[in-house]
């Protein structure tokens, strides 16, 4: 009897687990909670650790090839934004429904929070000791930027908000490119490779100056997990503030990304356009001595 009161039950779990709108919410989740992990643990290894460790070459293979495991992970279910930022600009340039903007952004959120904690505990007895067991948000000794982004002493507070916009346009815009099958895509099967390799290069060629969140929800969630761990309030007031900026700022760049890519080179690619890789397989080719001739297949 115990059995066959439970095959209801969990078949009622099945059935929700297969609406869609909870699978791309699990997805998000998931995705973000893998990117951030990665992520995250390569801050780690350069903040606590020597240079035979970590580096900021390895903060940057960290998160890029953390993106890459994230689509795979959920690209095909939710196309694993793990960026609000993203998620935004799509729905504001009608490329998904806004209804689905809360539902992706909690996931994204929930993820990159359970991977905060979960760096942490991985790493407590480090940064116990590195820092001598006190949680500094500055000073040589802070480890509060492991886990977010803080605005260095040589930018003010508008040159990263203008920083983060023009990063995250870039990201936005080339992963537009990098999808637009009307354009030049990346090959089937390699979209989550060409999207880790984007981010890594924004890492090493321009993420000096401000950290390069790029990514609401690689940087709210987990600098919220820091306030509640302990760091304290210093976590939103370092840096004049700086907390909102990744916040605000990426949401602007992706949504002006988008709009550079589809006005300016999206809608003016040739719907006909005389490219190699529109021909079908079929095309017939008519030669004379002195003509070449490439007819593509009617559509």
């Amino acid at each position: 009897m115990a059995e066959t009161s439970r095959r209801p039950v969990l078949r009622t779990i099945q059935s929700i687990l297969q609406k869609e709108m909870v699978r791309e919410f699990l997805g998000e989740t998931m995705s973000t909670f893998v990117m951030m992990v990665f992520g995250l643990g390569s801050v780690a290894h350069m903040v606590l650790g020597d240079q035979k460790l970590g580096s900021y070459l390895g903060v940057n293979l960290g998160f890029g090839f953390g993106v890459t495991m994230g689509v795979h992970v959920a690209g095909g279910i939710s196309g694993a934004h793990m960026n609000a930022a993203v998620t935004f600009a799509n729905c504001a340039l009608g490329r998904m429904p806004w209804k689905k903007f809360p539902i992706y952004v909690l996931g994204q959120f929930l993820g990159s929070f359970l991977a905060a904690a979960t760096i942490y505990l991985l790493f407590y007895r480090a940064i116990d000791n590195f820092s001598g067991g006190d949680l500094l948000v500055t000073g040589p000794v802070s480890t509060a930027k492991i886990f977010a982004t803080y605005l260095p002493e040589h930018m003010t507070l508008w040159q990263g908000f203008l920083d983060e916009v023009l990063l995250t346009a870039m990201l936005q815009m080339c992963l537009f490119a990098i999808t637009d099958k009307d354009n030049s895509p990346a090959l089937p099967g390699t979209e989550a490779e060409v999207i880790g390799i984007l981010v890594c290069i924004i890492g090493v060629s321009l993420g000096m100056n401000s950290g390069y969140a790029i990514n609401p929800s690689r940087d709210l969630p987990p600098r919220f997990f820091t306030f509640i761990a302990g760091w304290g309030k210093d976590v939103f007031s370092a840096g004049n503030n700086w907390w909102w900026v990744p916040v605000v700022a990426p949401i602007l760049g992706a949504y002006l990304g988008g709009i550079v890519y589809l006005g300016l080179i999206h809608s003016s690619i040739p719907r006909n356009s005389w490219r190699l890789e529109t021909y079908a397989v079929d095309r017939k080719i008519t030669e004379s001595p002195k003509v070449i001739t490439l007819t593509p297949a009617s559509n």
